[in-house]
């Protein structure tokens, strides 16, 4: 996910928000007052998150469960927090919140791809905030810059472990929704020296613009 961390100051009621959100022409997220306006994704962010979104959501078909993309809330009543996984999947009936058809409250698989302004907020914060949900399972964390997945499983009450994924065969077990993946499906098309392309690129746009 990818988001500017920088509030606007006033203080905003969730009511306020959600009536804000519903005119923007750019989502933002809401997190306890403070309003967090979100930035477009990267190629490869938007390359991942469809990856993992197509393949998830042929695989349960059937299942009685359902993948949602980048496009739905979900609500944490006990950090008082609106947010926008970039990929998530309920089991059953999804749970709204206040009857809002956009805004879901139990997610039982989150994904997130990272970006280099959020990496920290979702491995600390954010994963906090999502732990507080009852129906949450399983966390996984995509680089979208290297090949590198990190999965968290819950366990136990207050109970997670993590476990650490770097080469492209290996297959990661999503226990919450009987689905296994491999990082060559996460990865898909995904070109990783794309940003630096476009850095040499604007540097040569720039050396030429200067002659």
């Amino acid at each position: 996910m990818q988001i500017i961390l920088q509030p606007l100051k006033k203080k905003y009621t969730p009511e306020e928000y959600l009536a804000l959100e519903e005119k923007a022409e750019f989502r933002s997220e809401y997190h306890d007052g403070e309003i967090i306006p979100m930035t477009g994704g990267s190629i490869n962010h938007n390359r991942i998150t469809g990856n993992l979104y197509a393949y998830i959501k042929y695989q349960i078909r059937g299942n009685n469960k359902e993948a949602f993309a980048s496009d739905l809330r979900v609500w944490m009543n006990r950090y008082k927090r609106y947010v926008y996984p970039d990929v998530f999947v309920i089991q059953g009936t999804p749970t709204l919140h206040e009857n809002r058809t956009d805004t879901i409250t139990n997610p039982r698989l989150i994904i997130e791809v990272l970006s280099k302004s959020t990496q920290q907020y979702d491995h600390t914060e954010k994963f906090r905030y999502y732990r507080s949900i009852p129906d949450f399972q399983e966390y996984l964390l995509i680089n979208q810059y290297e090949i590198s997945v990190e999965h968290y499983i819950k366990t136990g009450e207050k109970e997670w472990i993590l476990r650490e994924y770097e080469n492209m065969e290996e297959v990661i077990k999503l226990s919450s929704i009987d689905v296994e993946i491999t990082l060559n499906d996460i990865y898909e098309g995904v070109d990783f020296h794309l940003e630096q392309k476009a850095e040499e690129k604007a540097e040569l746009m720039g050396e030429y613009e200067n002659e």
